[in-house]
């Protein structure tokens, strides 16, 4: 969520080594929700399947229930969908991310008046340099085919 002034927010949680939440897992929680299926949600995600049911087994093994419940294909089809654990997992992630945009704008809205960086625009160009990706390699989005997300 930004404002056309706010800066871009990535917030990534780690609850422990192994037990780790961001904006990757969400959206895959939120693919499925939409598509009805870790596969499908992977393809949209340009991951594998594997990938796709690794990252959901570990939100499912961080919370003491399920986050989705699947269903094994077959000639019938299988499915996922998300629990009502899962639908609340999303809805406070997102509301922690709104938040945090809202705090962010708070506390940097007098310092934004004095940065000399342009905005990006739709393309992810600056009007000033060109350059379509200056991020630092840990903002990077990490999706690709078969590789999932970092969290």
């Amino acid at each position: 969520m930004r404002t056309k002034h706010s800066a871009a927010v990535s917030v990534r949680l780690r609850f422990a080594d192994d037990a780790r939440l961001g904006p990757g897992k969400i959206a895959l929680l939120e693919a499925v929700g939409r598509s009805g299926s870790i596969a499908a949600a992977g393809r949209d995600m340009s991951m594998s399947y594997r990938r796709a049911w690794l990252l959901i087994d570990s939100l499912n093994r961080m919370f003491d229930e399920p986050v989705v419940h699947a269903s094994p294909g077959g000639t019938n089809g299988g499915g996922a969908t998300l629990s009502p654990l899962g639908h609340e997992l999303v809805a406070a992630y997102r509301a922690m991310e709104a938040d945090t945009v809202r705090a962010i704008d708070r506390h940097f809205e007098a310092l934004r008046e004095r940065m000399v960086v342009r905005p990006a625009d739709a393309d992810g160009k600056r009007p000033d340099t060109g350059d379509a990706d200056d991020r630092d390699a840990d903002d990077r989005d990490t999706r690709g085919p078969g590789t999932g997300t970092r969290d």
